[in-house]
């Protein structure tokens, strides 16, 4: 699969119809995306003990999407290959008291993953130029300066050893209406169901709007967007699975050389 198709390459223009969510390109079926999906898993594991035990780099994966569009589902079934030990999983929530009294960097940037550990983002800083400028909790003057802010905070990060591959998932408004009626529906997905949601998804051109402007500016050669089919899950995970395993092939990770004359080493008995 050629990942290069889903990246927002930097300073292009972003035209959504010539994103299909309901597309599979590369591969036509869910039993067809099995064998390689579990290929790449395998992959993952094996390069983040790599990332782990070099411990010169790091790994961040930026999660966006409208509501429904299958967040929590990646984190599980793409990201559940990694070992756990070695992955920090942080969700952005509405800012704290706190929070509020600082720059809206501030919060993200103690969430940002070490040397040898890979951090996920669940929603993340991109709020700040999407909500907020929807929802109008800031004014414009306020709001369009942190395009430059984020950009600025991305490159800091990769130049000191952070890779950072962030995904938007990109679903129709009717995949999202089938979503949102089996939540409702749902008792077991009912705990999920948020009034909150309806109303967002009212704004979804605003929304729409917001994401084209976000992913157009802060597509960047250290930083790049990639938009992802996510109506049919089976292909979203298996996309983003290859994106991970490509950046993460493109690190220069290995293991640590081991001691000098190791082979001479004999084990002891226990004491």
């Amino acid at each position: 699969m050629n990942v290069e198709r889903f990246c927002i390459k930097p300073g292009s223009r972003l035209d959504w119809k010539d994103h299909d969510p309901d597309a599979t390109p590369g591969c036509k079926s869910k039993a067809a995306a099995a064998k390689p999906l579990l290929a790449n898993l395998e992959r993952l594991l094996e390069l983040q003990e790599q990332l782990f035990a070099q411990s010169e780099r790091a790994l961040l994966i930026v999660l966006q999407g409208m509501d429904t569009s299958g967040k929590d589902g990646v984190i599980e079934h793409v990201m559940g290959a990694f070992n756990p030990q070695g992955v920090k999983i942080t969700s952005f929530k509405v800012p704290t008291p706190e929070e509020l009294t600082h720059d809206f960097l501030w919060r993200v940037h103690k969430a940002t993953p070490g040397r040898g550990m890979v951090g996920i983002f669940n929603r993340s800083h991109y709020e700040d130029v999407l909500v907020v400028r929807v929802a109008g909790l800031a004014p414009k003057a306020v709001w369009s300066t942190r395009y430059a802010h984020i950009n600025a905070f991305e490159k800091l990060l990769a130049d000191s050893g952070v890779a950072i591959v962030k995904i938007f998932l990109h679903i129709s408004p009717e995949e999202q209406a089938e979503r949102l009626t089996a939540r409702r529906d749902t008792p077991e997905k009912q705990w999920k169901f948020s009034p909150g949601d309806l109303k967002v998804r009212t704004q979804w051109s605003a929304y729409m709007k917001a994401y084209q402007d976000a992913l157009e500016r802060c597509s960047t050669g250290w930083a790049p967007w990639y938009v992802v089919p996510s109506n049919k899950k089976w292909y979203r995970n298996l996309a983003i699975s290859e994106i991970l395993v490509d950046t993460m092939s493109r690190l220069g990770l290995a293991y640590p050389p081991p001691v000098e004359g190791i082979a001479s080493y004999e084990i002891p008995p226990a004491g």
